[in-house]
């Protein structure tokens, strides 16, 4: 992590004093200003848009997989303008625009497809069986049956949501 750290400031601050040689320190400083405030204006339109993109796909009016994956790249961009740097306010604003988001959802669904059934595997084990059923006997003082056993209730096991890659979202399956 720190690796990590050390290599972002390295970054930043050799773009810094390369566009401060290139254009003068006063315009690096303009351009920085500038792009935090085009940042947050874009943060604000782009976070309704999404926000409103996601509402949409909730209704089945647009596929939820581009939704999310817009979504994921509006908050990387949102974090990326929050990160001080010349770097990553680029890297922010390209994140924010939509054709950026556009260019960039095939990957983030591809990416999704192929990480989340492991985790859909690795949290099916934790959410619990559901069991549609009815209890026959609601006596519940009633002695155990001959065999020495509770009493017995009948129902089908209704099976778990499973990711599709095609679809980008959780399926039903087919029964």
């Amino acid at each position: 992590m720190l690796a990590l750290f050390v290599l972002y400031a390295v970054v930043e601050v050799a773009a810094l004093v390369a566009v401060g040689s290139a254009l003068g320190v006063l315009w690096t400083v303009v351009l920085l200003i500038g792009g935090s405030l085009i940042g947050s204006l874009l943060v604000r339109s782009q976070g309704r848009r999404v926000l409103d993109g996601l509402q949409r796909a909730s209704r089945g009016e647009r596929s939820a997989g581009g939704a999310v994956a817009d979504g994921a790249l509006f908050a990387a961009g949102s974090v990326a303008m929050f990160v001080p740097g010349l770097v990553t306010t680029v890297i922010g604003l390209l994140l924010l625009i939509p054709p950026t988001r556009w260019l960039l959802r095939p990957a983030v669904m591809w990416a999704a497809a192929r990480w989340l059934p492991q985790v859909a595997t690795a949290t099916r084990r934790m959410r619990p069986t559901v069991i549609d059923g009815e209890i026959l006997d609601d006596d519940s003082t009633r002695e155990p049956n001959a065999s020495g056993s509770a009493p017995i209730l009948e129902g089908q096991v209704i099976e778990a949501d499973r990711f599709d890659p095609a679809a980008g979202d959780f399926r039903k399956p087919h029964r």
